[in-house]
């Protein structure tokens, strides 16, 4: 592990008024182009499911609105993308693998901003076309030690809420996670 970020590997912070975030395919959504467009696309829980079942979109589902930081890492079948030590020994949950099918980006966002361009609150993650699975880890970036300012903001360095993990989809990969709800619940 090295100091520096590697250049497969983007931070950002997103927002979202709909307490769910995403990655998603925006060529898989070029015809989400106003509100009345993401809702027949988006409103309802069967049509999300329906895009996380054909690889356009992975589900972060926070369960609130906010402002989240997240590490988004691709790897390849030679250099897999993992969670760092520091990541590991601060991980709370981690997801089963999603389908992501990539045509080449992908983006970052709220819920909300899902549509075939970056949105204000977009952020594009370059990723290799083909089919990836993507897990998300929850993070406990509070725990560290140094993690938090005086005001319980993230500090400087500070781990993020989400590490996404892009890695590219095995042949012999099951079946993919294609539920809403990110993790488990703890009594399931």
């Amino acid at each position: 592990m090295t100091a520096q970020q590697p250049r497969d590997e983007v931070p950002v912070t997103v927002a979202t008024e709909a307490g769910m975030l995403a990655l998603w395919d925006p060529q898989r959504f070029e015809t989400v182009v106003d509100d009345d467009s993401w809702e027949d696309e988006l409103l309802e829980e069967d049509d999300i499911v329906r895009h996380i079942q054909a690889g356009a979109l992975v589900p972060l589902n926070v369960g609130g609105d906010g402002a989240f930081g997240v590490l988004i890492r691709s790897g390849t079948e030679a250099a897999p993308a993992r969670l760092t030590e520091r990541e590991a020994a601060h991980q709370l949950v981690a997801s089963q693998p999603y389908l992501f099918v990539s045509r080449g980006r992908a983006l970052m966002g709220g819920i909300e901003d899902v549509g075939g361009d970056a949105s204000d609150g977009a952020v594009e993650h370059p990723t290799p076309e083909g089919r990836h699975a993507v897990v998300v880890h929850l993070i406990d970036w509070q725990a560290e030690a140094g993690g938090q300012d005086e005001a319980g903001r993230p500090a400087p360095g500070a781990l993020p809420d989400f590490v996404v993990l892009i890695n590219p989809a095995q042949s012999t990969q099951g079946t993919f996670r294609t539920a809403v709800h990110t993790f488990e619940a703890a009594n399931s």
